[in-house]
């Protein structure tokens, strides 16, 4: 049931990344000293808006409250169980259908201005090699014999092997809802009005096109998961990390497996569409209209790290990101009232979706996962 068609939300513009190797939050302890100069940097890849800086400002002090070393360590020690096999959980939600097409196999790179770029971001190598992220270092002409669409002011990659990525992921959503209705599911595009409990038991739902009666659901709506949760009674500390992508249409030239722009903090992924360049953060509301610059920025970042590059035209798309203060999502039952949840995965949503939705089927069938669900329980905001 989605007010939207399918795949028509954050899944349809993110940069296609299966992002198992993404367990290091934004939150690292250095966030205290960067965040202010990166907010006054317009070359920065962090926006605000600020007319809604006020109300922000409960969330980002629990937010800015988890950029600490023993924080950042337990984040990372949560997200690796869900993110870490992100690619045969994809893999495995599709086989034997006409879906497999979708994931590719591929490397995955962090693009450096030099190998002094890199060492600075030891931290956060730290914390992906606890998840066994190691990569080989490349440096100096043979970066660009590695990817001929990196121009000379890229001066080292840190390649992880054996990642993937989505070619499309709006048509792969989009596929996936075929697929399940085929099967004999049904979708509703329908906008959720109230969830109504009997003994503290869901029994219905109320939509705008009509009442449905059920034993179980599942909130799993993305940051209008906020707005449903209030009409449980129920106040989730859950804010938008608004993000941004640009698709460069019949380019001349594609890297040869995604890749990180370092510099601009985006995301590189050939594309069946062409090359999308998406990423960004700009704090604000879910409700306000895109903004110009994070666009610009993606542009000019994207224009230095592929110099050479031509195309025939441009898109732009700006999503949502549900984030929690602690970076982790919020996974289980609410209770014993039959309402599980499963959103607020920040910049992971769609690497974590299988994952997520097989832990809730395990729930719901009264098979207790094989991992400790407590990080992620609802409870830790609602109760």
């Amino acid at each position: 049931m989605d007010k939207g068609a399918p795949g028509m939300g954050a899944s349809y513009g993110n940069a296609g990344l299966l992002a198992q190797w993404a367990v290091a939050p934004v939150t690292s302890p250095a966030l205290w000293r960067d965040a202010p100069k990166l907010l006054l940097n317009p070359n920065s890849p962090l926006f605000m808006k600020w007319a809604y800086f006020p109300k922000l400002l409960p969330w980002l002090a629990r937010y800015m409250s988890h950029a600490n070393d023993a924080a950042t360590q337990r984040i990372v020690f949560n997200l690796i169980p869900i993110l870490t096999d992100a690619v045969d959980q994809h893999k495995s939600l599709v086989r034997g259908t006409a879906l497999e097409h979708w994931i590719s196999d591929s490397k995955f790179s962090y693009a450096y201005t030099s190998q002094a770029h890199f060492e600075a971001d030891a931290y956060a190598w730290r914390m992906k090699e606890r998840a066994g992220f190691v990569p080989q270092i490349i440096t100096g002409r043979d970066v660009q014999d590695c990817e001929p669409i990196l121009g000379p002011n890229v001066q080292c990659l840190a390649v992880l092997e054996g990642q993937g990525h989505i070619t499309d992921p709006g048509q792969y959503i989009t596929e996936l809802t075929a697929y399940f209705t085929k099967q004999g599911g049904r979708f509703v595009q329908a906008e959720v009005r109230d969830l109504q409990k009997r003994d503290g038991h869901i029994y219905q739902i109320e939509t705008d096109q009509g009442v449905f009666a059920c034993a179980k659901a599942v909130i799993t709506a993305g940051i209008w998961s906020k707005e449903l949760m209030k009409k449980l009674g129920l106040s989730v500390p859950l804010e938008t990390e608004r993000g941004y992508h640009v698709i460069f249409e019949s380019p001349s030239q594609m890297p040869r497996n995604p890749m990180m722009v370092t510099a601009g903090k985006f995301g590189v992924n050939p594309m069946d569409m062409g090359l999308r360049c998406a990423g960004t953060v700009e704090l604000g509301d879910h409700y306000a209209g895109p903004s110009k610059a994070p666009v610009a920025l993606l542009k000019r970042y994207a224009k230095a790290a592929f110099p050479d590059l031509t195309y025939s035209g441009t898109q732009e798309w700006m999503g949502f990101r549900p984030s929690t203060p602690d970076s982790v999502p919020l996974i289980g039952q609410l209770g014993q009232s039959g309402i599980y949840t499963g959103f607020g995965h920040q910049h992971v949503g769609l690497t974590a979706g299988p994952k997520t939705g097989r832990l809730i089927a395990q729930m719901i069938d009264g098979q207790p996962p094989n991992i400790d669900m407590t990080p992620y329980a609802p409870e830790r905001y609602t109760g």
